[in-house]
Formats: structure tokens, sequence, C-alpha cells
């Protein structure tokens, strides 16, 4: 089940690096070693991804739902006014008394969604780390671990947020899985 989620993580990678490049045709081939074909088409308005394999089964259905999951967008308010951003561009969800907060790089947002409907939605990027914050594990830049808890620091932002111990060693974990997709 391991090479089934490092799988589907660098599967969701790849959709993310062909979403932001532009269109692209990609083309999927599934056997005993998976194929994956990835074919430019300028003439495309659109992303297209084509699952081909010889039989229908629960590891082709949840490489479907991850992909249909990375490219949701999700219904987010700020004043008077709501928003639809892509999953991919959110750090991390944390909640501030009843209400739950959707933090971008320059922004945050207000959901309706608690956050375990969201655990639900969200891709596979997307980790619990403490109960009042779910963090996209591909935005991390940094791990600052102390006594009772864990800095979470992003990238060309100041935001941060922090993981509770009792979830470090899955966060650590997952990081560590991200690192290895690398090598």
């Amino acid at each position: 089940m391991r090479d089934s989620s490092l799988f589907y993580c660098l599967l969701v990678e790849i959709m993310d690096h062909i979403h932001r490049a532009g269109c692209f045709f990609f083309f999927l081939c599934y056997n005993k070693s998976m194929k994956i074909h990835v074919i430019v088409d300028d003439s495309l308005e659109e992303t297209e991804v084509f699952i081909k394999t010889p039989k229908l089964d629960q590891e082709i259905l949840a490489i479907e739902r991850e992909l249909r999951r990375s490219q949701r967008t999700l219904p987010l308010y700020k004043d008077n006014t709501e928003y639809f951003l892509q999953v991919h561009e959110i750090l991390f969800f944390e909640t501030d008394a009843r209400e739950v907060i959707a933090h971008t790089k320059d922004d945050m947002y207000y959901t309706d969604l608690r956050l375990y409907e969201l655990e639900e939605r969200l891709p596979s990027s997307f980790l619990r780390i403490s109960k009042s914050a779910i963090v996209n594990v591909k935005k991390i830049f940094a791990l600052t671990r102390g006594v009772s808890s864990c800095l979470v620091q992003f990238q060309d932002t100041y935001k941060h947020v922090y993981a509770s111990r009792s979830y470090y060693k899955t966060l650590k974990a997952r990081m560590d899985e991200e690192k290895g997709d690398l090598e």
C-alpha cells in the first residue's frame, strides 16, 4: 500500500506541474509496470487526462478520485465576496474560535466547512497536524521541533502554523515520503 500512496502523491505532483505549465495531453497506461506519457499539444484548450487500464479495480478508482480532488476548487469567503480557489493554492486551514480559515501565501479566507469535512474532500497532499489545523504538505518549507509542538513554515510568506506533538510523527513521515519522491 505504501507504494500506491507514493504513486498517488507523485501523480498529483505531476498533475500540479502540468496544470501550472499550460495545456497538455496526459496519457496513462496501466500494466504491471505503469507507463506514463506526457504529450504537449498546443491545439488543446484545456488539460485532458486519460487512464487506460485492462480492468477497473480499486487502485484505478483511487487514482481517478485523487485526480478529481486535486483539481477541485473550494468556495471561500472574504468580506461579502465568494471566491473559488484551487486547493493547491492553499497553505493550510486552521480554526479560530468557531470559524475555519483557509490561508494562502498572501491572504486568508473563511469556509463554511468544518475541518473533518475538509479532510474528506481534500486531496492526499493535505494532512491533519493538530485538532485545529490541516496543512498542504507540498507547501511546507521548514519544520522546527519544540518541546510540545512543531513550527511549520512556508516559503516566501510570514505565515506559519503549529503541529501538535501527537501528530508530529505522521507529519515527519509524510515529509520523508515527499523527500523520497524527489530523490
